[in-house]
């Protein structure tokens, strides 16, 4: 449901937006692969039932983080 998802845009929308995500996130070298990471611990602290998180990079690339 996406208003479950209304806390993580919110969390992107403060946290990322205008930024630098190496900054934000304190890595050298950040990629897709380390965003999904990332969101998906967010999320699974924050709404148990999450499983994996995909972050797209183009329509059609990706990065899932599923543990």
């Amino acid at each position: 449901d996406y208003h479950d998802l209304a806390p993580l845009k919110r969390y992107i929308d403060e946290s990322f937006d205008h930024r630098h995500l190496n900054d934000v996130l304190g890595h050298e070298k950040v990629t897709a692969e380390c965003l999904a990471r990332h969101f998906y611990e967010w999320c699974k602290a924050r709404l148990p039932q999450t499983t994996a998180v995909r972050v797209s990079e183009t329509p059609k690339t990706w990065a899932e983080y599923r543990p």
